[in-house]
């Protein structure tokens, strides 16, 4: 019964660890760190138990996933020569957006699945706020401050959207390694 229990317990967390890894926030690390601890230490013979292969699948998806929202988020605005000071903005703005988004996306049905889409979307939206806004503090003018920050904005997006794919591949994995 503890063992049910226990494997109830880590499905339910690796459901949250991938929502919050949509957020742009390091959930697929959670599930990596849980994929660990079953493959070291729950005995081979039980059920929880994470196969070597199961672990390595789950970490390749993490690293993936932070490879893929790096690069989309990296050439977003620096391809359109962002500074510093944009991308520092875009940073703030985006972080903002997401954790605003949560909130404000609880009032969208349904329920879950509306945070989490508000949240992406105001987290890129932040993203190109911030971005516009650090250009134009650093002198651009407006027309360049705002490529720059579309640029943001879908590097943001595709980047989460991208990370969220890796993010339900590892869960995906995690949970059938679990339960399997």
């Amino acid at each position: 019964m503890f063992l049910f229990s226990l494997m109830v317990l880590l499905t339910l967390l690796a459901i949250v660890a991938w929502a919050i890894g949509g957020l742009g926030m390091p959930g697929n690390w959670g599930i990596v760190l849980m994929a660990l601890a079953c493959w070291f230490f729950f005995p081979q013979e039980y059920r929880g138990y994470v196969g070597l292969l199961a672990l390595l699948g789950i970490v390749a998806a993490a690293l993936l996933g932070e490879l893929l929202e790096f690069a989309a988020s990296a050439l977003g605005a620096s391809r359109l020569g962002g500074s510093k000071r944009g991308a520092a903005l875009a940073l703030v703005g985006s972080l903002a957006g997401a954790v605003g988004g949560l909130f404000l996306g609880a009032l969208v049905p349904p329920p879950i699945l509306g945070s989490v889409l508000v949240s992406l979307l105001l987290g890129a939206s932040g993203s190109f706020v911030g971005a516009a806004a650090g250009e134009r503090w650093a002198g651009k003018d407006w027309e360049s401050s705002l490529n720059i920050g579309s640029a943001a904005f879908w590097g943001r997006l595709l980047g989460t959207v991208g990370k969220a794919l890796c993010g339900t591949i590892a869960c995906g994995l995690f949970l059938i390694a679990l339960w399997w």
